[in-house]
């Protein structure tokens, strides 16, 4: 499945993909940087459960950091 980037830098996910994952329009998105490649991952309205098991160690505290911070900049 492919996409088309805007202008904006802004992109649709395609219909099969948000009926897999179950993303609605309220949902964040996680994008990580791995060498050249780009993952998205859904996240989950309660950010420890979403990356519950994922990591050594330290991501929850990270992603909490990385949420109050979301939510300041609001």
């Amino acid at each position: 499945m492919r996409s088309t980037v805007t202008k904006r830098g802004q992109t649709v996910i395609p219909a099969a993909v948000r009926h897999q994952f179950h993303i609605t329009p309220s949902d964040r998105l996680e994008w990580i940087v791995e060498d050249n490649t780009i993952r998205v991952v859904p996240v989950k309205k309660d950010p420890v459960a979403a990356f519950r098991g994922r990591g050594k160690g330290g991501t929850t505290a990270r992603l909490l950091e990385e949420r109050l911070a979301d939510r300041e900049h609001e």
